[in-house]
């Protein structure tokens, strides 16, 4: 199975991620990715609105099924899949901020956004900036964002995603976990969480993540908390 094959493309459409969500549920192909010059109610993690000016980023979403336990580090994986992708068409060195954004320079280049209806299939929603300009960006982002460059468009990206997601989607739980491990930007670092283990605020340093992909974080007292995606929100800190 290989990614972009199908391949449905909008100039405008909602959400990538919506539309990819109908054809899988209608029947459509593992592979099938589908993108968009511009969305009209592009979403990220916890319902965030995501948006981006026409033919500045790729809009990418793609359909994988069926699912079953080879796929549990799908959400590492798919950001690993995007690093590799951004550095085979520019100098640039990616990490990977828990749990799903990709960074360069401590800034957001991409964001990963995984919607599913196991054992069926999963929906990869992928966001990369290549060409945004730095004050067309949102005031309130949570994070300083950037852009690719190099003069790098969707034409570019979006053979280069479809084969590194082809190739990560397939790699064996321990590889994604011993490279997401050297491109982990949040361990060794003070980090802080709302909600999940100990809510009411905690804080403590990234010491990786566990055999499930959750993040690993040592806390003042000594202790070892496992934070799993879907119950908490990191700040990192800024001064790590």
């Amino acid at each position: 199975m290989r990614f972009g094959s199908p391949h449905h493309h909008h100039e405008l459409i909602y959400s990538t991620n919506l539309l990819a969500k109908e054809l899988a549920a209608g029947g459509a192909p593992s592979g099938t990715v589908v993108t968009a010059d511009e969305q009209s109610a592009g979403r990220g993690r916890g319902d965030r609105v995501w948006t981006a000016p026409r033919g500045s980023a790729l809009l990418y979403s793609a359909i994988l099924r069926p699912l079953d336990l080879e796929h549990l580090l799908l959400p590492l994986a798919a950001p690993l899949a995007v690093c590799e992708a951004c550095e085979s068409l520019a100098p640039v060195h990616c990490e990977v901020k828990w749990p799903n954004d990709v960074w360069v320079e401590r800034r957001k280049l991409a964001g990963v956004l995984i919607e599913a209806r196991p054992p069926d299939w999963a929906v990869i929603g992928i966001g990369i900036n290549l060409s945004i300009a730095p004050e067309a960006f949102p005031d309130d982002l949570r994070w300083p964002a950037t852009s690719l460059g190099h003069g790098v468009g969707p034409g570019e990206m979006r053979p280069a995603l479809d084969a590194a997601l082809t190739k990560w989607v397939a790699e064996p739980a321990e590889h994604v976990r011993d490279v997401f491990a050297g491109r982990d930007a949040l361990r060794g670092h003070e980090l802080s969480w709302e909600g999940g283990p100990g809510s009411g605020g905690r804080s403590g340093v990234g010491e990786g993540i566990d055999d499930r992909g959750n993040l690993l974080v040592r806390c003042a007292d000594g202790e070892l908390v496992s934070l799993g995606s879907g119950e908490v929100s990191l700040r990192p800190d800024r001064r790590g």
